[in-house]
């Protein structure tokens, strides 16, 4: 899948380094060479001798190398390869290139190369969260810079958040995303993603407990094929990827404006979880608690988007719907794929137990016309990546 391709891992100082070791291993099974960065810090967490026993490569450590940089070695070790991957990205690295600094072999190569980088963040959740943290990668999804993850989970701290860097084989299947074919290139491709918030006074709304996450990781997993990606956001936990065109609303109306006026496309997926019901006449004023009692508050449907395009005269050639069950999932969601109209159903159990609105992981059945198909419990990376290697298949 990457023979001939020339990887420069920079491993950052984190703890998830370790798993650097295993990326490597994946590399040199795919067919690439690999040419390893170790910053300082991260010789606090992996070894260079197993690094390059790994790689069977030389490890590269310092800038101020006498032979090396007789000859420019940060130059050409930032043009010598086909992409540069950096994991673990940690805060501290993130802010240096954020900022343009050139301090030690990494940042200066970085600073330096003309090729496309990838990053795989992992840090702490608060630091994660930290607005500091945020306006750098900002500034680095503007530079073009892609990244991978990071993932919700246990952290080595203690604490749970977002902030655990990617697993190998997701780092694996975004480097062959960002190398292989571009299968999906010429193609234009509607995904909507995230929750809507309906209003109910100027301070109130009702929403879901869904965070974006899936229909972001598909997003991205299809512009990595060469799809031009039309994104539709509600106001999703996990920030947008780069490189898609974004549109980001609030409510339903808004989003199905929004996806009407991305046609046409050759495919839409609508993994967003639109809320139902929308007030009738939302209030202007904050509602307060008083001698008048319990609000009357008269609900009315939202506009069904699913179903809207699945008919519209501009229908795509492929229209994927989500089907969120806590009971009976694969019946409803069959029934979902024949009242909408639509091709494909994506269904999930999403009752309190399994942890996937808002979690890292899903479990999907993918309902056709054919049939049916039960996917393991999958990183929701990876689910986007089997979905998207279906929309291919499909779009031939």
């Amino acid at each position: 899948m990457l023979q001939g391709k020339r990887i420069t891992l920079i491993i950052g100082g984190g703890i998830a380094a370790y798993k650097c070791l295993e990326v490597i291993r994946m590399l040199r099974r795919a067919g690439a060479s690999v040419i390893p960065v170790l910053t300082k810090a991260a010789t606090e967490f992996v070894t260079p001798m197993s690094v390059a026993a790994l790689s069977e490569a030389r490890v590269f450590q310092h800038l101020f190398d006498l032979k090396d940089e007789a000859e420019m070695g940060h130059i050409q070790l930032s043009r010598e390869a086909d992409l540069i991957v950096v994991a673990p990205a940690t805060a501290d690295l993130i802010a240096r290139m954020a900022t343009g600094q050139a301090g030690d072999l990494a940042s200066t190569l970085l600073l330096a190369t003309d090729k496309p980088v990838l990053i795989a963040p992992a840090m702490n959740v608060r630091m994660w969260e930290h607005p500091a943290t945020q306006r750098n990668l900002t500034q680095l999804r503007a530079d073009g810079i892609g990244m991978i993850g990071p993932n919700a989970g246990d952290m080595a701290c203690g604490e749970f958040g977002l902030g655990r860097m990617a697993e190998p084989t997701e780092i694996i299947d975004s480097i062959i995303g960002a190398l292989g074919p571009r299968p999906l290139s010429g193609t234009r491709i509607l995904v909507t993603s995230g929750p809507t918030h309906e209003p109910i006074d100027p301070v109130r709304y009702i929403a879901n407990r869904s965070s974006g996450a899936q229909g972001t990781a598909l997003a991205a997993a299809l512009r990595d094929l060469g799809a031009e990606v039309v994104f539709v956001t509600g106001p999703a936990q996990v920030p947008a990827p780069p490189g898609v065109t974004l549109h980001r609303i609030e409510t339903a109306a808004q989003m199905l404006e929004a996806s009407l006026g991305a046609l046409p496309v050759d495919a839409a997926i609508f993994a967003a979880a639109v809320a139902d019901w929308r007030v009738q006449e939302n209030f202007t004023q904050k509602i307060k608690k008083g001698a008048q009692g319990t609000p009357k508050i008269e609900f009315c449907e939202n506009p069904d988007i699913l179903a809207t395009i699945s008919h519209h005269a501009l229908r795509p050639r492929l229209v994927i719907g989500f089907a969120a069950e806590t009971e009976n999932v694969v019946a409803q969601a069959a029934a979902k794929r024949a009242r909408k109209g639509c091709d494909w159903i994506v269904a999930n159990d999403v009752s309190p137990g399994t942890g996937i609105m808002g979690g890292s992981r899903n479990t999907v059945h993918l309902i056709t016309a054919e049939g049916r198909e039960d996917w393991p419990s999958l990183p929701k990376t990876e689910v986007a990546h089997r979905l998207a290697a279906r929309i291919v298949e499909a779009l031939k």
